[in-house]
């Protein structure tokens, strides 16, 4: 059975060592930083940057889209994302 978006995000926090949410929700930018360091996107944790940004950086070191643009990520993840974000968490 192919997990929900909602069990794919919560796996994601419980990998980056975040809390598991009750009700559906996005990211916050604490776990978008987070998700970004297991990934080895370098961002500012002083002063956190955008939320597409993180995505986009996110993506973009995952192989998903070619560069680090936040236009290209102005949206939360989408369910494959998700997939292949939890992926590359299990592996490490």
């Amino acid at each position: 059975m192919t997990p929900t978006v909602d069990e794919l995000r919560n796996e994601i926090r419980e990998a980056v060592d975040r809390y598991e949410r009750i009700e559906s929700t996005a990211f916050t930018k604490e776990a978008l930083a987070a998700i970004c360091e297991a990934v080895e996107y370098d961002i500012d944790t002083n002063r956190l940057p955008s939320k597409p940004q993180m995505r986009a950086g996110i993506l973009w070191k995952l192989g998903e889209i070619g560069e680090d643009d936040p236009d290209l990520a102005d949206t939360p993840f989408r369910k494959a994302q998700l997939q292949t974000i939890a992926e590359e968490l299990r592996d490490e």
